[in-house]
């Protein structure tokens, strides 16, 4: 039975909604009233099927308060949710249809924006953006490509009717779950213009629907619809790809954390089956060589139930790292923490709280020694830190045996084991550095000082290239690996260290300002450099200024990277280049003429490894400034009397308030100076 408008005609409708509800009570009153303020032309559909709990009294309520707006499609007896979707598209006529179910809601302005840019765009399809339970895309785009928005694949979107119609695309019926999954990307395969609205929220989802929440043998059976219908759409190549390897993350071998846990031993069996045989069939080359962590692993473990089981509580288990002090040793930065696994060895099923304390210590990873004795800071390593200074560095894939001899003097290892499922699981921790830009990664021998989880990295700067590496803590076990970026918890008082010029290059440790996250900036690319540039003399040699000075990064001598004098005349923004050389480890020296009429400020550039950065000259001492200099240039001369002739004056000086070195080039004619002569009589 149907309530409300039986128009079919065309009554300038923007937006069909779709709302399928069953037993939805109590959150039916938030999302109508969400839909009945967007300030578009719209017409609401509800699909009730045969609700038992007042759902079915509120529909009919709302539908006779507003009569013109809302339509309740009654049926007897529950369907599933694409067949109460599809009966609600049958019966829209506005020129799109946005899909909403009736446990979220809308922002107040959402379908507003949402026809806005469909219209604007020519889009088939508007993704606006998902806040709450389920998270949505966070870039809006007039044209998305496929790849771009193949994340976000549920329904609660805005496609164009004449579009679905067109091809034919509707809910399939039979789904009792992922028919929006489903749906959706036989939309996006067609769609000609898609768009995304990600510059406010749209959506707000409450309901569930992530991985703890699936039977995962269901689900299982379930995503191979999906892939189907994607790859009768998408040849085989890069893209192709793509897309499967968004659905075997997220949708395959994902049910080999979580849910495997929760399973009991039989299913477990059947859960790596089914995985087994999806990525039988869709793990290609190019998706394989695109898996790493955790996943990478599980592909290789598929047929050893027990190895999954222990990937699956290493992927669980709550990895906790501290920065415990981070110093310079000559050329070598060294950095020391904690890293443990917790609450593996009483860790419940699946969805419990993990019990217990730090329980997992890990032991070093890679080029790792162990010594005995606590970390506390660097202070408490002190030996091995030294030891380490004075051997060199630690040789990479190295174990901590082989090197028991050089560091520390003693080798004591650390166990890193704990019992899961009555198997042992050992884990090693490492630091990895990572590129900002290229995401290239170096790996830093390791040392673990013997207390639970401690560990020193001894990072050889010199071996660096240039470039922002953010530090993470990684964290090793069954072939597969964990990071966290390494800093954002630290013992009180660590803070970083000053900028350290290796090799004529700067390094510069930092914490980043958002999440105190550890970095490292090789070259000075987006961490200011502490320099300072002082001026010791300027004097005139003939008509050429010779600037001497002293530059220091930090405390450290820093004239090898002296390059110009930069003079930028204050009005007109013009540069004037002048080679600066060094004359010692920190002083250099530049001279400069023809400098034309102007104001000018003088900087020195520098090349510390990164794009070349410059500094203001300090004038610290008004002794170290010359006199003026004047002198006359014109075209010619009548006896005494120059015809045409102007006096050029060049004044250096300190600025008044930051005491940075300028020039001030002025010219006067002869009539300028007699002006100035009258002006000096009269006051007289």
């Amino acid at each position: 039975m149907d309530t409300g408008s039986d128009q079919r005609a065309d009554r300038g409708i923007d937006v069909s909604v779709v709302v399928p509800a069953y037993n939805r009570r109590a959150s039916l009153d938030r999302c109508l009233t969400s839909l009945l303020v967007q300030r578009v032309a719209k017409e609401i559909i509800v699909v009730d099927g045969g609700s038992r709990d007042g759902t079915r009294a509120l529909l009919d309520l709302y539908a006779a308060h507003h009569p013109r707006l809302i339509t309740v499609i009654h049926d007897a007896h529950p369907d599933t949710p694409g067949g109460a979707r599809n009966r609600g598209l049958d019966r829209a006529s506005g020129r799109y249809v946005f899909f909403c179910d009736a446990g979220d809601h809308l922002a107040p302005d959402a379908l507003a924006r949402l026809v806005a840019a469909g219209d604007r765009n020519g889009a088939d399809i508007v993704v606006g953006k998902v806040t709450g339970v389920r998270q949505g895309l966070r870039e809006s785009a007039a044209r998305a490509s496929l790849a771009a928005v193949y994340d976000d694949l549920s329904c609660f979107k805005l496609f164009r009717r004449d579009f679905l119609d067109r091809h034919a695309i509707r809910f399939d019926e039979t789904q009792r779950r992922g028919e929006d999954m489903t749906f959706t990307i036989h939309a996006y395969c067609h769609a000609r213009v898609i768009s995304v609205v990600a510059d406010g929220d749209c959506y707000h989802a409450e309901g569930g629907g992530g991985a703890a929440t699936r039977d995962p043998l269901g689900w299982l059976s379930m995503i191979r619809t999906p892939i189907e219908v994607m790859a009768r759409h998408v040849p085989p190549g890069a893209l192709r790809d793509r897309l499967l390897l968004r659905h075997l993350r997220r949708d395959v071998l994902a049910q080999l954390g979580g849910p495997f846990l929760a399973a009991c031993e039989a299913d477990r069996e059947k859960i790596a089956v089914e995985v087994a045989d999806i990525c039988g069939e869709w793990l290609t080359p190019g998706v394989h060589a695109a898996l790493d962590g955790v996943d990478a692993a599980r592909v290789t473990a598929l047929d050893d139930p027990d190895r999954l089981v222990r990937l699956a509580r290493f992927e669980a288990a709550p990895l906790r790292h501290r920065l415990t002090g981070v110093e310079w040793r000559g050329d070598r930065l060294l950095i020391a923490g904690r890293a443990v696994l917790a609450g593996l060895e009483n860790a419940g099923p699946y969805g419990t709280a993990l019990a217990g304390a730090l329980t997992c210590p890990v032991s070093a990873g890679a080029g790792g020694a162990s010594s005995a004795g606590s970390t506390k800071g660097i202070a408490s390593t002190g030996s091995t830190a030294q030891g380490i200074a004075s051997t060199g560095a630690v040789s990479a894939g190295t174990t901590g045996t082989e090197h028991a001899g050089t560091i520390g003097g003693t080798a004591v290892t650390s166990s890193g084991r704990a019992e899961t499922g009555g198997a042992e699981l050992t884990a090693t921790v490492g630091v990895v550095l990572r590129d900002r830009l290229s995401r290239v990664e170096r790996v830093p021998p390791v040392v673990v000082t013997g207390a639970a989880g401690s560990f020193l990295a001894v990072l050889d700067v010199a071996e660096l290239p240039p470039g922002v590496w953010d530090v993470h803590v990684a964290v090793e076990c069954e072939g597969a690996r964990r990071l966290a970026r390494l800093g954002s918890r630290r013992e009180p008082g660590v803070d970083v260290p000053a900028a350290h010029m290796v090799n004529g290059v700067v390094a510069v440790p930092f914490l980043t300002r958002s999440h105190g996250h550890l970095g490292l900036d090789v070259g000075g690319h987006v961490v200011r450099v502490p320099a300072a540039v002082r001026l010791t003399r300027a004097w005139w040699r003939g008509r050429r200024l010779r600037v001497e000075g002293e530059v220091r990064v930090g405390d450290e001598a820093a004239a090898v990277a002296v390059r110009h004098l930069i003079w930028r005349e204050r009005t007109s923004g013009r540069e004037r280049r002048d080679r600066a050389i060094a004359t010692g480890p920190r002083r250099f020296a530049a001279e400069t003429t023809g400098l034309r009429p102007g104001v000018w400020d003088a900087y020195l550039e520098l090349d510390l490894g990164g794009p070349p950065v410059r500094f203001p000259v300090k004038v610290v001492d008004a002794d170290a400034l010359d006199r003026p200099l004047r002198w006359w240039r014109g075209p010619m001369s009548w006896g005494s009397v120059w015809w045409g002739a102007a006096q050029w004056t060049a004044r250096p000086y300190a600025t008044a308030v930051n005491r940075r070195l300028s020039v001030s080039v002025r010219v006067a004619t002869p009539l300028t100076v007699a002006r100035r002569l009258v002006r000096a009589l009269s006051r007289q």
